[in-house]
């Protein structure tokens, strides 16, 4: 078993990434480039690798693979070293088949496949890959507005030196294209970059306008079932759960959505992007609503950021309006009517042919309001995450053969409909927070044909988060207009 040489950090109680063991290279020893393509940068159980027990033992005895103890033991405490778990109510222990003696493994990850203390994690530790990215890999000949041009040469500044960036840029603001100089900028240092996000809509939208911006590179994509999770490239696009299977990979790690659940809230999802980073590498988080603690690391100067307060259409972000609607819980459950403010708000515009999007707390109570609803509109529908028929529903309300949608959160993010306005029922419950709101308002107004647009928080009482929502999206507003970026 590997003993662990160095201990490369340890905050407060955050889980320690192991260091392999360094070995002395055997320069007359034939590797196969097949082993190296599957394991560079990875930490993968040998049922992940298509090689044999055998074969891979033979590789880590001449130096050109390291192993590491799936999970450890440290007085008396666990950690897995795939997901940096240290909860010890999440470890069982088990009488195992295979080592024949009490074993434990860890549930924290068992998604990915069961991880023990009798198993390993193989890394490739002999030649480096180079990528050979010599030429001007990106075709994107689109323009960038002042704003962006500004963040885009702050990002190019971070891969090049290897720095951490915060771009806070608000939504609509075009995020996306910020990053292409960066990322042109990285692969032409040789550099091999990430694109994490924690949602696999997210990845499926990512990756085909990386590769159609950078046609010459290798893109792959990774999430949960993906086809592309043994091809090796300079460029890859995945969700923040796969890069538990990266070990020092990456040279820029570019965090998309930071403040999206369940990355904000998990530590082992935190934990896999500081294991899949290398030692020097540069991390950029993208958001547009960061959490308290980046706010405040920005204000006091130890993050550095960079804010695009405006969208690139140059007109202000549509702020909310907050409208009492009385006891909107009872009113629908128990009274089985809409309330009238909200009625009269989605027959206004169901009138003049406007898609609206209603959002809802939780499903229970969106389905109990969409028959009621459906009386106004026979044709308006709901939708959720376990909807089946999810994509197809926003493809139907997108192309105008629908009127709207009832959802939840699920479409908080990553939804661009043209004239859209939207409603949300409830803004005062817990689940909408500042975040929520935020991403929620920000899917008005955010075409060049219609920049703006009615965003309603209906309530029966204003939370806190409503309030700061409001003030936070008239704050980027005012900053963008003292920055000369509206034309108003």
């Amino acid at each position: 078993m590997q003993k662990f040489l160095q201990k490369i950090f340890r905050v407060s109680n955050q889980p320690v990434i192991p260091t392999l063991e360094s070995h002395t290279l055997l320069q007359s020893f034939s590797f196969s480039s097949e082993l190296q393509h599957h394991l560079y940068g990875r930490a993968l159980l040998p049922e992940e690798i298509p090689f044999s027990v055998d074969l891979l033992d033979k590789h880590f005895k001449t130096g050109y693979i390291s192993r590491v103890q799936g999970v450890s033991r440290e007085a008396s405490r666990f950690q897995c070293n795939r997901c940096g778990n240290q909860i010890q109510a999440q470890f069982f222990t088990f009488p195992c088949s295979r080592c024949q003696t009490e074993c434990t493994y860890c549930r924290s990850c068992i998604m990915m496949g069961r991880v023990s203390s009798c198993s390993y994690l193989y890394v490739w530790t002999g030649p480096n890959v180079d990528f050979g990215v010599t030429h001007s890999p990106l075709a994107w000949t689109g323009s960038l507005s002042e704003g962006q041009s500004h963040a885009s040469s702050r990002v190019v500044e971070a891969v090049t030196n290897k720095e951490q960036l915060l771009v806070w840029a608000v939504c609509g603001a075009g995020k996306t294209e910020v990053l292409f100089k960066g990322i042109e900028a990285g692969l032409q240092s040789g550099q091999r970059i990430c694109i994490a996000t924690p949602r696999t809509d997210v990845v499926l939208e990512l990756a085909p306008r990386l590769k159609k911006s950078f046609p010459g590179i290798p893109v792959t994509s990774l999430y949960g079932g993906s086809e592309e999770r043994h091809l090796l490239a300079p460029l890859t696009v995945s969700t923040t759960h796969q890069l538990f299977r990266f070990y020092r990979a990456f040279d820029t790690v570019i965090i998309d959505e930071v403040d999206a659940f369940p990355y904000s809230a998990d530590k082992s999802l935190q934990f896999s992007v500081s294991k899949a980073r290398k030692a020097e590498s540069s991390l950029i988080y993208l958001t547009a609503t960061p959490s308290e603690k980046m706010q405040h690391s920005y204000a006091k100067g130890t993050l550095k950021a960079v804010t695009i307060p405006a969208r690139f259409h140059r007109k202000p972000i549509p702020v909310p309006n907050m409208k009492w609607c009385g006891n909107w819980s009872r009113s629908i459950s128990q009274n089985k009517a809409i309330p009238s403010a909200v009625s009269s708000w989605v027959q206004e515009r169901l009138d003049k042919n406007t898609p609206i999007l209603l959002f809802f707390p939780s499903i229970k109570v969106m389905q109990m309001a969409l028959p009621l609803f459906q009386k106004l509109n026979p044709n308006l529908e709901a939708v959720h995450s376990e909807d089946p028929d999810r994509k197809t529903k926003v493809s139907s309300l997108r192309e105008k053969r629908i009127p709207g949608l009832l959802t939840t959160t699920i479409l908080e993010r990553g939804v661009t409909i043209p004239n859209l306005e939207v409603a949300v029922i409830g803004a005062d419950h817990d689940v909408f927070s500042e975040s929520a709101l935020v991403q929620i308002a920000g899917r008005v107004g955010r075409s060049f044909e219609n920049p703006n647009g009615n965003i309603t928080f209906f309530h029966y009482g204003k939370s806190n988060s409503m309030v700061k929502v409001v003030r936070h999206i008239q704050r980027m507003n005012a900053e963008a207009v003292k920055r000369g970026l509206l034309d108003v």
